[in-house]
């Protein structure tokens, strides 16, 4: 049995750079309920769909509860356990609920920041092949380098939750960020 349900269509959310969180032309995706967990491993659940996919470099964690980004990487959340509200896209983003079976696809850039949390929130974080994450906090300075690495930062050739032919694949498209590229950016 599949763990990610057939036929997925992920919510799409664009977010503006800010002046201190850049966030990314592409769409911030979420699949709501997309996974079928197993109850006693559910983490497990999550590391093999995203292995699977070709999504690596694995943690098992929270959301930090400070705003940040990451500039070199794109980043797959899949919620194991529990719920969290998370602030996506910097103060000027939007409060998402994210719950158990559900998975959040950040483009490079894409600020978020938990804002509470049941004990039980267990997340499984992972990234497609390329650079090693690094985390970045909303500032002046980060700003000005993310600009210039994010638009570097590779395509990824497969969604975590839905593979080769998913949705990610489609929406996220270089034509996108090179457009990004030729609108004036606010810088601080």
């Amino acid at each position: 049995m599949s763990v990610a349900s057939a036929k997925l269509e992920p919510l799409t959310f664009h977010f503006a750079d800010d002046g201190l969180v850049p966030n990314n032309p592409m769409p911030f995706l979420v699949y709501r309920g997309a996974l079928a967990l197993d109850r006693r491993e559910p983490e497990r659940s999550i590391e093999r769909l995203f292995a699977q996919n070709g999504w690596g470099d694995m943690w098992r964690n929270g959301v930090y509860d400070f705003p940040h980004y990451h500039a070199t990487v794109h980043e797959a959340l899949g919620v194991a356990r529990g719920h969290a509200r998370v602030r996506f896209g910097g103060d000027r983003g939007r409060e998402l609920e994210l719950s158990a079976g559900d998975v959040a696809i950040l483009p490079a850039g894409t600020g978020h920041q938990r804002l509470g949390a049941s004990d039980d929130f267990s997340v499984v974080g992972a990234y497609p092949p390329g650079p090693r994450m690094q985390v970045a906090r909303p500032s002046a300075e980060n700003h000005a380098k993310a600009l210039r690495t994010i638009p570097q930062v590779a395509l990824p050739q497969t969604d975590p939750v839905a593979g080769a032919d998913g949705p990610l694949v489609r929406l996220w498209t270089r034509q996108i960020t090179q457009a990004a590229l030729d609108i004036p950016r606010r810088t601080i």
